[in-house]
């Protein structure tokens, strides 16, 4: 159809500035199969935090009781804005800065502080996965360090776990303070000592995983995504050996004030 006098030139039945509009706007992947998309959102959802950090809070917190105020915020808070994250992320198709800055130009900082604190985070779980990473490749060995009490950063009472005494300084807990850390040589803020080599490399290891998990975008981070509920599967089952049913009960017992018969304040506060 041609059109009037005056009016805007069609291409294929469509305006001209629509189809410019889509020229400049490139084309975003979408996943490639729903498996991947799926397991990605689970690594994204149960991530270091809950694994690591959840149980050391819910026992702090009251135990079982715990759970009442953090299933509530979980139900009212967590998986609205979890639903809200993933909604508008499918519908525009777009990263954080550019989504909010489509919805309102006000709102841009919104997704300028999301990348910032993206930053922050990465930096703090990176390091918390190097110590892994460490404590990974220390264990080929035919002596764990741990085991042993003739390293240079043992403390003087260390003992062994196979000595029987009534007071001990366990291997592990100075390794993680004096060797992995460095504790002893740092003095506050003013003086942090030396760099440590071998988590520096470890934790160069780790950021250059995450770079090559995402330096195709989501046709490689959805690979890597597959990997990810392994360790969830691994932690689950070893609650569930006997050794450990007695530890994981005694740190999700409900913990009540035993003056005025009521849930303890803390897990409120």
């Amino acid at each position: 159809m041609t059109p009037g006098l005056g009016a805007e030139p069609l291409v294929d039945g469509t305006p001209t500035h629509l189809v410019e509009r889509k020229k400049e706007v490139p084309e975003r992947e979408s996943w490639g199969k729903k498996i991947d998309f799926l397991l990605s959102v689970i690594g994204f959802a149960v991530d270091l935090g809950n694994v690591w950090r959840f149980p050391y809070i819910c026992y702090k917190n009251g135990g079982g009781a715990f759970l009442i105020p953090y299933l509530t915020m979980l139900v009212f808070g967590g998986l609205p804005l979890f639903y809200m994250e993933l909604a508008l992320g499918q519908f525009q198709r777009c990263g954080c800065f550019t989504l909010w800055k489509r919805i309102c130009p006000m709102l841009k900082g919104i997704g300028l502080a999301i990348c910032v604190m993206n930053t922050f985070v990465a930096w703090y779980y990176n390091t918390v996965i190097a110590w892994a990473v460490y404590f990974f490749f220390d264990s080929f060995r035919q002596v764990p360090p741990w085991l042993s009490c003739n390293n240079t950063w043992n403390t003087p009472n260390c003992t062994t776990f196979e000595q029987r005494i009534v007071a001990t300084a366990p291997t592990c807990t100075p390794e993680v303070g004096r060797k992995v850390l460095g504790i002893q040589y740092a003095d506050g803020i003013s003086r942090l000592g030396n760099v440590n080599w071998s988590i520096a490399l470890a934790l160069l290891g780790v950021f250059l995983l995450v770079y090559f998990a995402l330096w195709k975008g989501i046709k490689s981070s959805g690979k890597v995504g597959v990997l990810l509920p392994l360790g969830h599967v691994t932690l689950a089952r070893h609650t569930t050996v006997t050794r450990r049913q007695k530890t994981v009960n005694n740190r999700i017992d409900s913990q009540w004030d035993t003056t005025d018969n009521r849930f303890d304040k803390t897990p409120y506060l």
